[in-house]
C-alpha cells in the first residue's frame, strides 16, 4: 500500500514538473502588452518618435505579407542565455501567425557598466529556409552591432529589419546576402594589405641605411604582400 502511494505520488510529481517550470520561466519574461504592440523598448534605448517609426513600419509589414517582426529590448535576461530568452519570448507572446511559425524576433539586452551587451535574432520554423540561423547572425554582425557601436539604436535596428523584410518576401537570398557581405571585405582587404606595405616600408627607412639596403635587396616583404593582394583580389571575382 505504501509503495503504491509512492510510486503515485512520484508520478504525479514528474507530471507537474513542466508545468511548474513553464510557470517559472514565464514569470521571468515580460508580459505581452495590451493593446498589443511591434516595438517594445522595455530598456528605454529609443526615442519616442523612433518607437513609433518602426512600429509603423512592422506593422505596415506585417499587414501585407502576414509576417510579423518585432522588437524588444530589456534590461535583464533574468540569467537566460540571449538566444534562450528570445526562444521562450517569441514563444509564450506567440509572435507570428499561428499555424504558419513566420514571426520574427530582435531581442536586445543593451550594455551597462557593469554587464555586456546581447542582441538575438529568433525566426519561426516557417522562415528559416528564407532566413537561415546564419544569416541572422550575420545581420547582427553587419547591421545592428556597427550601428550600436555609434549609439546609433535606431539606425541599426532600422537596418536590421529592412534586411529582414527584403530577405522574408523574396527580394533577395541570404545567400546573395551573404556574398554582398564578402564583396564589401573584398574592397576592404586590399586597402588593409597596402597600408601594411606602407607600415613595413616606413619601419624599413627608420632603421637606417644598412638595414634598408641589406631587405631592399632582397625584396620578399614586398614581393610577398604585393602577392597576397592580388590573390585578395582574385579570390573574390566572378
Amino acid at each position: 500500500m505504501i509503495l503504491r502511494r509512492l510510486l503515485y505520488y512520484s508520478r504525479l510529481a514528474i507530471f507537474l514538473i513542466p508545468f511548474f517550470s513553464t510557470e517559472i520561466a514565464g514569470q521571468d519574461l515580460p508580459q505581452k502588452p495590451y493593446p498589443p504592440r511591434l516595438v517594445n523598448d522595455f530598456a528605454g534605448m529609443l526615442k519616442g518618435n523612433e518607437v513609433n517609426s518602426l512600429e509603423n513600419k512592422l506593422v505596415a509589414f506585417n499587414d501585407s505579407t502576414s509576417t510579423q517582426i518585432a522588437i524588444v529590448t530589456v534590461d535583464d535576461l533574468k540569467g537566460y542565455d540571449v538566444a534562450d530568452y528570445a526562444q521562450r519570448l517569441a514563444q509564450s507572446w506567440g509572435i507570428g501567425q499561428k499555424g504558419l511559425n513566420n514571426g520574427m524576433l530582435i531581442l536586445v539586452k543593451p550594455k551597462t557598466e557593469s554587464s555586456r551587451g546581447y542582441v538575438a535574432i529568433e525566426q519561426g520554423y516557417g522562415l528559416e529556409g528564407a532566413i537561415p540561423d546564419i544569416t541572422c547572425a550575420d545581420i547582427i554582425d553587419n547591421e545592428i552591432l556597427p550601428a550600436f557601436r555609434e549609439g546609433d539604436y535606431f539606425g541599426g535596428l532600422d537596418k536590421a529589419t529592412t534586411i529582414l523584410m527584403q530577405l522574408a518576401s523574396g527580394e533577395f537570398s541570404a545567400d546573395e546576402y551573404g556574398k554582398s557581405g564578402e564583396d564589401d571585405m573584398s574592397n576592404i582587404t586590399p586597402v588593409i594589405i597596402f597600408t601594411i606595405i606602407i607600415v613595413i616600408l616606413m619601419f624599413m627607412r627608420s632603421n637606417g641605411g644598412r638595414n634598408q639596403r641589406h631587405i631592399s635587396d632582397k625584396g620578399l616583404p614586398l614581393w610577398m604582400l604585393l602577392s597576397m593582394m592580388n590573390s585578395g583580389r582574385g579570390s573574390h571575382t566572378g
